[in-house]
């Protein structure tokens, strides 16, 4: 749990009443949670509309969205689980998944496959609904370009791309650049040696931390290309909200930020995929509950390759 925004050492555990489900919501008793960059942007409060709904203070004390558990118990009104079912999905309005319990609505949730492990379905919902969204329309002979692609929405972005037919390069830091490579990337760039907008051109760029200006963009687009981002400074996505419709217009090129569709129907088909062998999960390191600190901390510095996860009892890590 936080109270004020900060670095990780804000965080603190607290033995709290266990909560109940109101009507149309579900307590699920979590066996793993993965962390998103979400959660360490929420943890700090920047950038700045990271504080949405809690400008002074966090509107949600306890984070993590991605959970997968059983269903301890239900509120009125919920119909398509009962209690025993095992769920995973993004509790990204809710949050509370680093605690043994929390509460999620129902229309969040979807059954877990069976042949997925409680800590490889946490690490789908949101991270493989952003790369399923952010690579569609992608085709055979395109060139696809994904920033930030040595992480969890990365790594599902570079496969599903490639499932696609498309040229893939991935850009990250050095140290994940032959992770890049070992899921499907046909290039690597460091971006802290080189500039991935002076490359290309590109016919479809998925920056998952947009910083650079809306022109740099620009010219590494191919003309008719499309450039999406979901993560970046809030001064980035303004511009891009603004000028950059207008500056892709004018050279027959698409600029903006990729509004993410979020809910079982936008991410089961990329588990799907990973159930059938065609997605690989990888999973850089599993951290208990009472190390939830480090656990944000080895994401949002950038130092995890693929996916983190919090695991948050014993009796959870014996069913993986």
């Amino acid at each position: 749990m936080y109270d004020r925004y900060g670095p990780p050492d804000v965080l603190r555990i607290e033995d709290v009443p266990r909560p109940s489900p109101a009507a149309r919501q579900v307590l699920v008793k979590v066996a793993a949670t993965s962390v998103n960059l979400s959660d360490w942007e929420t943890l700090r409060g920047s950038p700045l509309y990271s504080r949405i709904g809690g400008l002074r203070s966090p509107a949600r004390r306890t984070l993590g969205s991605d959970i997968a558990g059983w269903v301890e118990a239900v509120g009125p009104a919920v119909t398509r689980v009962r209690p025993g079912d095992e769920v995973y999905g993004d509790n990204l309005m809710l949050k509370g998944g680093f605690a043994e319990y929390a509460i999620a609505p129902e229309s969040v949730l979807a059954r877990k496959p069976a042949a997925l492990t409680f800590a490889e379905a946490s690490t789908i919902p949101q991270a493989g609904a952003i790369a399923r969204q952010g690579t569609g329309g992608a085709a055979a002979g395109q060139r696809v370009l994904v920033n930030g692609a040595g992480g969890g929405s990365g790594s599902f972005a570079i496969q599903l791309a490639k499932r696609l037919g498309a040229h893939v390069t991935g850009v990250d830091n050095a140290g994940k650049l032959d992770f890049m490579r070992s899921v499907g990337a046909d290039e690597v760039i460091d971006y802290r040696r080189d500039d991935f907008t002076r490359s290309g051109p590109y016919d479809l760029i998925l920056d998952l931390v947009a910083y650079r200006s809306v022109f740099a963009y620009r010219r590494a687009l191919a003309p008719g290309g499309r450039y999406r981002c979901v993560g970046g400074s809030t001064s980035t996505l303004l511009r891009m909200l603004t000028i950059g419709s207008v500056a892709g217009r004018l050279s027959n090129r698409r600029l903006g930020v990729l509004a993410v569709k979020q809910g079982p129907a936008h991410f089961e088909p990329v588990a799907d995929l990973c159930v059938e062998g065609d997605l690989d999960i990888h999973i850089d390191r599993a951290f208990t509950l009472d190390e939830a600190p480090a656990a944000l901390a080895r994401v949002g510095e950038g130092r995890a390759i693929g996916k983190v996860v919090v695991t948050v009892d014993g009796a959870a890590a014996s069913r993986y």
